[in-house]
């Protein structure tokens, strides 16, 4: 079974990142063949100041090898190192109704906010499209707000394949239920555009202080408390352990144990959680030249699997003509 994942570097890797793809992408590489990708070309919609996008895409680089990425397991490279997925996205920009795309929700929540969407945003999805089929991939992790890229990608697969044969390989798109959506300091869903984020590798200092300003009821210390009521215990489940957990739910529900005190458990749990993660991070961010060479063998790997897909569909739409 062959596995696609791809992150947008757009600044900060957060909790909520970490949860919905980052964790579930490195686990996948022990069910099958990984494949997984930095998309900056997809990020060039939106940023347009080159040495922020730069930074961006090597910071994440860095964090997702930190985060467990294994580039001898799995294939790990840059976007924008496959210049051959420009190309086949336009191949599969020729067998897309201009309805499809206008029904995206990126597109649509653009425009219904205003927002002048570049062509960039709006031909968004057949680019993902191109990411998919381009590597013959089964299983697409996605959160549910990407989920219709996936069905999009599939649309196409369809058309493609009724006019020239069983050429794409159609994929399926697997959403992890209980991490979905993942809430934010504030008890929305967690997104940079609200500001309610923590970092992965933020330092001691801003999780506690993050941690400690969570928005809680004012529920008397003696009183028993939902432990579903806000982000503090939701958090809690995905860095301690089971043992650890079971005895806050047991604390929060028998009363005499308040909000306050599970912040300060969560601050430790937290970043006693990702310490080994970001003593990995440094040792990688000390050596860029090493970053460079683990991103051009995942390239070259990459390009093992799509050009022959590539080359397919060159002889099917007719521009390898000798």
């Amino acid at each position: 079974m062959r596995i696609l994942s791809g992150i947008k570097p757009s600044g900060e890797i957060h909790f909520g990142n970490y949860l919905g793809m980052l964790k579930p992408m490195v686990e996948s590489q022990s069910r099958g063949e990984l494949l997984c990708f930095i998309a900056n070309l997809h990020s060039l919609t939106t940023v347009f100041d080159g040495e922020q996008m730069a930074a961006w895409t090597r910071q994440m680089a860095i964090d997702i090898l930190a985060l467990g990425m294994d580039p001898e397991k799995s294939v790990f490279w840059m976007q924008s190192d496959v210049p051959e997925v420009a190309e086949f996205s336009w191949y599969l920009s020729n067998y897309t109704p201009m309805g499809l795309l206008e029904r995206c929700h990126a597109y649509k929540d653009k425009i219904a906010n205003g927002i002048s969407a570049n062509h960039g945003l709006f031909a968004y999805p057949v680019l993902m499209a191109a990411d998919i089929l381009g590597y013959g991939v089964n299983k697409v992790p996605v959160g549910r707000d990407q989920k219709q890229h996936v069905e999009v990608a599939r649309d196409l697969v369809d058309a493609f394949n009724h006019r020239h044969g069983e050429i794409l390989v159609k994929p399926d798109p697997e959403i992890g239920e209980d991490v979905a959506t993942v809430q934010g300091l504030d008890g929305q869903k967690m997104s940079k555009s609200y500001g309610n984020t923590l970092g992965i590798f933020a330092d001691a200092a801003e999780v506690k202080k993050k941690i400690m300003a969570i928005a809680t009821d004012s529920t008397p210390l003696e009183d028993p408390k939902d432990p579903d009521a806000n982000p503090v215990f939701a958090w809690y489940k995905h860095v301690a352990s089971p043992d650890a957990v079971a005895e806050m739910d047991r604390k929060l529900r028998a009363g005499g144990y308040g909000w306050g005190h599970a912040k300060k458990e969560l601050v430790q749990a937290y970043l006693d959680h990702f310490a080994p993660y970001r003593a990995r991070r440094a040792e990688i961010a000390a050596d860029l030249d090493g970053l460079k060479k683990i991103m051009a063998r995942g390239a070259e790997k990459a390009r093992a699997i799509h050009l022959p897909i590539l080359e397919n569909v060159r002889r099917c739409v007719g521009v390898r003509y000798l």
